[in-house]
């Protein structure tokens, strides 16, 4: 990708470019644009500290909504040229197009028959159906790539553990399971658990994989709109420490 330049996107799609200054809280960040401070809301809970260090290069987009108490909403980082989505719930929504593209192969013939269904004390992302069968499916953002190897999580989640165990759990019953990690960024070519960051996430993929539950990932582009499949990961890319 060529290096990106510090000038507005696109007047149609009401994008800029900021430079990071500080993240007060989860879902904030403080940026510069054309000189001024300006907060910005983030739809990403993440750590992100490999991503957010200062004067880092943000693509922010004119936020809808006279509610919103923010002008603009980070959507991407700037990674020495690469742009690196930093929307969460973009994979959930990208989802629908990577099975009519046929991005997912294990996924060929399946169909979305519910989003959000109920999963155990919670929910799942989706509920497939292919013939009699079904499939619950956990779409997981990643984007946290070392050495090549995309890690989830970035930071404990112990609702990520929950919903290892009860897919693993579903399978037991009869029916299919899968977890989908779509990593928005272009350089990785291994997936895996981040036990360094969360052991009790890295043992829950564990036991669910032994379970039966299914595991790949997807690798992307982002091109400030949409992500792109680049590479399918399989169980031959999958990085167990």
């Amino acid at each position: 990708m060529a290096p990106l330049t510090w000038v507005k996107v696109s007047a149609m799609a009401e994008k800029i470019w900021g430079k990071f200054i500080e993240r007060p809280n989860r879902f904030s960040l403080w940026v510069e644009i054309n000189g001024k401070r300006e907060l910005a809301h983030l739809p990403n809970p993440g750590r992100l500290s490999e991503i957010l260090t200062p004067r880092r290069r943000i693509l922010l987009r004119k936020a809808k909504g006279a509610k919103r108490k923010t002008r603009w909403t980070a959507i991407g980082a700037d990674l020495s040229g690469m742009l690196v989505s930093l929307d969460s719930t973009l994979p959930n929504r990208f989802l629908p197009q990577a099975l009519r593209e046929g991005a997912v192969p294990p996924l060929k013939g399946w169909r979305i028959a519910a989003r959000e269904p109920r999963l155990g004390v919670g929910r799942s992302d989706f509920l497939l159906v292919r013939g009699n069968r079904r499939l619950f499916l956990e779409v997981k953002s990643v984007t946290l790539v070392e050495g090549g190897v995309a890690l989830f999580p970035d930071a404990p989640t112990v609702r990520g553990r929950r919903h290892l165990l009860e897919l693993a759990e579903v399978v037991r019953h009869g029916a299919s399971a899968m977890v989908l990690f779509v990593v928005q960024r272009p350089d990785a070519n291994r997936f895996g658990p981040n036990a360094a960051t969360d052991p009790a996430f890295a043992e829950a993929f564990g036991e669910a994989l032994e379970g039966g539950v299914e595991m790949y990932a997807l690798v992307c582009s982002f091109d400030g709109e949409r992500l792109h499949p680049r590479r399918f990961l399989g169980p031959e890319a999958l990085v167990l420490s």
